[in-house]
């Protein structure tokens, strides 16, 4: 068999959830190769799975609303989840425990951590319309209200960003690799990169189409930005407000997006229940590689894992798949 067909391989399936699964996030190497992935669910119930098997191992239980996103902090000892029940969650992994729940008064639709060990800050978005920014390490409920057992009574303190800029909802929130930067995508079309120390836009930019996803490269320290909007998909070098290293328009309406900076490759996800297949494209020749089969609704999120040698799709149809991409065995395709 030639080396190119070696990952044609049939995609491991997660089943669990009941309704559409509109984001994945992967968590960093953690130890000894293992790393960790959750889905967030419109069932209200996100999962967390080990990123090679993806084998359960536990479901977060608390949200009254669909779960649009959810994000591990890098070192896997946080689950952060935004919800349509308008609140945030802050949890830990390890037990399941709700820590933190964050109040808005809308819809929330997207949230991150910084890239940092057991990170103490978090960022919220949705349909307010307003870039927040909560302080976890001082939340008060533990130690000066004995009253209240729950870590989550005491809602940590938090500052709005930018207000007024926003023009449609935030769908996405990239904290770059300094800590003090942050990029949002809105359904405005609108790409801005936001500094935390002047609490003002640095930088933006205007895509056509309406928003997909907005997620950093995670097989790389180079930091490319990658969206997805309308037919076409951009690739932003995160650490340059504004700047956009390419842009590469397609026959399809795309959802998703993932790049492999290091294999010059990037991943695909339709977004229509007539295109539900996942495409693998060269970077530089700007053509269509692969084209695989296996999901049965749009793929609303795609990531590589931080190992780059698996990426995992999650699609309207209820569904998370992970897909080999290296050659020879790996986890449990043999």
């Amino acid at each position: 068999m030639p080396a190119a067909e070696t990952t044609k391989v049939v995609p491991l399936t997660c089943h669990g959830h009941s309704r559409p699964v509109p984001h994945i996030h992967f968590s960093s190497i953690v130890d000894e190769d293992q790393y960790y992935l959750i889905s967030a669910c419109k069932d209200m119930n996100p999962m967390l799975r080990d990123g090679i098997t993806g084998d359960w191992i536990g479901t977060f239980l608390g949200h009254k609303g669909a779960v649009w996103q959810a994000r591990l902090s890098s070192d896997a000892t946080f689950a952060a989840t935004a919800s349509a029940d308008f609140s945030a969650k802050v949890w830990d992994t390890h037990t399941g425990e709700a820590l933190h729940t964050l109040q808005h008064d809308h819809i929330v639709r997207a949230i991150a951590f910084p890239n940092q060990v057991q990170p103490q800050i978090l960022a919220t978005g949705g349909m307010e319309k307003k870039l927040r920014i909560f302080d976890l390490s001082r939340s008060t409920s533990t130690s000066s209200s004995p009253t209240h057992s729950t870590a989550s009574s005491a809602t940590p303190p938090s500052y709005e960003i930018g207000a007024g800029i926003h023009g449609g909802t935030i769908k996405s929130i990239v904290w770059a690799a300094d800590s003090s930067v942050l990029i949002t995508a809105a359904e405005d079309k609108k790409i801005r990169w936001w500094d935390l120390r002047t609490q003002s836009t640095i930088g933006e930019y205007a895509v056509e189409g309406v928003v997909g996803t907005c997620e950093l490269d995670n097989t790389s320290a180079e930091g490319v930005l990658s969206v997805a909007a309308g037919k076409s998909v951009y690739f932003f070098d995160s650490k340059s407000p504004g700047k956009l290293l390419k842009t590469i328009k397609t026959p399809y309406d795309i959802a998703s997006v993932a790049l492999h900076s290091t294999q010059r490759k990037f991943v695909t996800g339709g977004s229509s229940q007539n295109d539900t297949w996942v495409r693998v494209w060269d970077f530089d020749d700007e053509k269509e590689l692969e084209t695989n089969k296996g999901h049965h609704g749009p793929i609303w999120s795609v990531s590589f894992s931080p190992d780059g040698k698996l990426y995992a799709t999650g699609s309207e149809d209820g569904t998370v798949k992970l897909w080999k991409f290296t050659t020879g065995p790996y986890g449990l395709w043999r």
